[in-house]
């Protein structure tokens, strides 16, 4: 069916013909909490009976190579090592160099700039199914995610999900014949933060025909057998379960459409304690790996669950990975074919003493045109001469030099957002001092950091506002004379124009004035625009949109919005004025968010528009909040960079707060414990 499927030359339309970026230099950007991370996938034996932690972490497997791939766009096959004792064997000789690492092999033939995750194989080996954000939705606020199958013989590939709809957390059924989805259907995404409101959808694997609403309200599905899947739900009282359906297919109309019936279905984990993301195996029956949180425990940990007898007062829970790391976060478990081993993620650093990459290079759309970094931390950006990053740790303002040399610098202790570099003046940072996410009469005031010189390299520190009524977001002028920044002293966040040396002492006036917000502002390196975001086409709404004004109060015009109720914000300018780089829930969310560690928003990628409202072009792919991008004209090697001084940090992370729930007094510990 031509609608439903889509062969690969037809795929490839769309990243062809987006337009190219004229300018050039660096985008940088950050990911909250992204480069703590570097995840690796285990496993262990599926043998509820060896529960001594000793021997439980002697049997651990390394499946892949710890190599930094947070980059990487591809699906990849590892061998699996004989033996735990082999994969330690191996893994000490990689840290010596005297043994290369094992060889993943990558999947996918074809190598569009899109998150692909979720892989199943398929019954035969033949065909690899899987979630990707290859496509754009055609509309705002539209999540790209879809199912797309690709023959591993010729690389031909197909797109499963119709257009116009979303899909989520793909699972092959054991014979091959089914794929189930999570999917919020034709609503599409709503703008939901926490859980999303999808249901299961099933369809042909060989072309997405014959697609049907199975079960409503579930998500991350995955097949014990042919008529029987296992999923997740949140309940009214904030708790993840972990449910299961019986299923009954039977074909209409001579064979040409498909009626899916549930015949029963039942929760296997009962309140009281949170389970999700399950996994079930046909070499593995009466068994299903989940995930959970325990009342007490801030650690997502693993556990298998004996279903065999029957509902949730006969189930018998087995601890998997708390024996073997308690104080280290699990995710999204899977049981392997042959049902001999449960796997996971895990971020595979030690904890604080580890150190993340200060620039991880993330591929760019156009790389010959300008490279794309994640930092870690937040609001940077580079001073005018590509040598130094601005950057925030909220708290705490720092500096580094861009090639990562001499380590980063903590410059002021306090709370600090964003920065920004004198256009005329060496060494001198705008940013704004006291809470962020705040109200119109917080004590907020905009400041410029001194960083000195060779000759006194001592930090001196300026107050440039007055009355502390929210006062932020400041951006320089490039004739260094005037800094715009956000202010509530007429009780809404408006913007105002101010010298830049002297600051309100040396004069001020109001550059925008309405019972709305206009925050972010950006002044454009030619001097002719300021961008700002603002909610003013429906205040107090939460919704934003990016427009710009000429400094003298003329010309204001929307420049792009992400449709009701959608968030477009922190515009920066290109070199040549001529293009803005911004963040936005323009294309939707990606991933269910309880799949990954703490996100205040599991939206927001970088796009690029040009200040025309023209050649919306999406830059990153991921299930994470990308934010505060900044752009230099000065073009950095797409390499990653370290420091030579580092941070500390790597697997300093968190689980999701909104599952930290009080639990009922007889929910503890629910089920019978292995």
């Amino acid at each position: 069916m031509a609608s439903r499927a889509t062969l690969l030359p037809l795929l490839f339309l769309f990243l062809l013909v987006a337009p190219a970026l004229a300018t050039s230099g660096t985008i940088v950007f950050t990911t909250l909490g992204r480069s703590r991370y570097g995840f690796d996938i285990f496993a262990l034996p599926l043998d509820p009976l060896s529960t001594s932690p000793s021997a439980a972490a002697s049997a651990e497997l390394l499946l892949t190579d710890g190599a930094s791939r947070n980059g990487s766009l591809n699906l990849y096959l590892t061998p699996v090592p004989t033996s735990a004792s082999a994969a330690r064997r191996r893994e000490a000789l990689e840290e010596t160099d005297d043994l290369p690492p094992p060889t993943l092999t990558p999947l996918l033939p074809w190598d569009p700039i899109a998150l692909k995750d979720r892989p199943s194989l398929t019954a035969d080996g033949a065909h690899l199914v899987y979630v990707s954000t290859a496509e754009a939705a055609g509309a705002p606020r539209r999540s790209w995610a879809a199912v797309y199958s690709t023959s591993l013989a010729s690389g031909a590939t197909r797109r499963l999900t119709p257009r116009g709809v979303a899909d989520f957390s793909p699972a092959v059924s054991p014979s091959g014949d089914w794929t189930a989805a999570a999917s919020p259907g034709p609503r599409g995404w709503d703008g939901e933060v926490e859980d999303l409101r999808t249901d299961i959808y099933v369809f042909r694997t060989s072309d997405g025909s014959r697609r049907a609403l199975a079960v409503p309200d579930a998500g991350w599905p995955t097949w014990a057998d042919d008529s029987t899947v296992f999923f997740h739900r949140r309940d009214g009282d904030g708790w993840y379960g972990v449910y299961r359906a019986k299923l009954s297919f039977t074909d209409d109309d001579g064979g040409a459409g498909v009626s899916v019936s549930v015949a029963s279905v039942d929760r296997i984990t009962p309140p009281g304690f949170h389970a999700f993301t399950p996994a079930a195996s046909p070499g593995a029956p009466g068994l299903v790996a989940v995930a959970t949180r325990r009342p007490g425990s801030d650690y997502r940990h693993v556990e298998v669950i004996d279903v065999s007898g029957g509902g949730s007062a006969n189930a018998t829970y087995f601890e998997v990975t708390r024996p073997v790391a308690p104080r280290a976060h699990h995710f999204n478990p899977f049981i392997s074919p042959g049902g001999e081993r449960v796997g996971y993620h895990r971020c595979r650093g030690s904890g604080n003493g580890d150190s993340p990459l200060l620039l991880e290079s993330i591929k760019s759309p156009s790389p010959d045109t300008f490279s794309l970094f994640r930092i870690d931390g937040s609001f940077p950006s580079f001073s005018h001469d590509g040598k130094r990053i601005a950057f925030v740790g909220l708290p705490g303002l720092f500096v580094v030099n861009s090639d990562g040399s001499g380590g980063r610098r903590r410059v002021f202790s306090g709370n600090a957002f964003p920065t920004t570099w004198d256009w005329k003046r060496k060494g001198v940072i705008y940013t704004s001092v006291g809470p962020d996410f705040a109200s119109e009469s917080t004590e907020v005031d905009v400041v410029a950091v001194s960083l000195g010189d060779d000759d006194d390299p001592n930090v001196s520190i300026k107050k440039l506002t007055v009355g502390g009524e929210n006062n932020a977001f400041p951006s320089p002028s490039p004739d260094g004379k005037w800094v715009v920044f956000r202010s509530g002293r007429s009780g809404h966040k408006n913007l105002y124009i101010m010298d830049a040396e002297d600051g309100e002492a040396g004069g001020i006036r109001r550059l925008t004035e309405g019972p709305w917000s206009d925050t972010m502002c950006n002044w454009s390196p030619d001097g002719e625009w300021i961008a700002f975001a603002s909610d003013r086409h429906n205040p107090g709404s939460g919704s934003f949109a990016i427009y710009m004004v000429h400094p003298n109060g003329t010309g204001l015009r929307r420049v792009v919005h992400s449709a009701d109720g959608g968030r477009t914000n922190h515009p920066w300018f290109s070199p040549d004025s001529k293009t803005l780089v911004f963040t936005s829930d323009y294309a939707a969310v990606s991933a269910e968010p309880i799949s990954n560690p703490h996100h205040y928003q599991p939206y927001g990628e970088i796009f690029t528009v040009n200040i025309d409202g023209s050649g919306i072009r999406r830059l990153t792919h991921n299930s994470f909040e990308d934010g505060t991008p900044s752009w230099t004209p000065y073009y950095l090697k797409p390499e990653d960079v370290g420091e030579t001084l580092q941070a500390s940090g790597t697997c300093a992370f968190e689980d999701c707060h909104w599952l930290n729930i009080a639990a009922q007094p007889d929910g503890l510990m629910c089920g019978k414990h292995g």
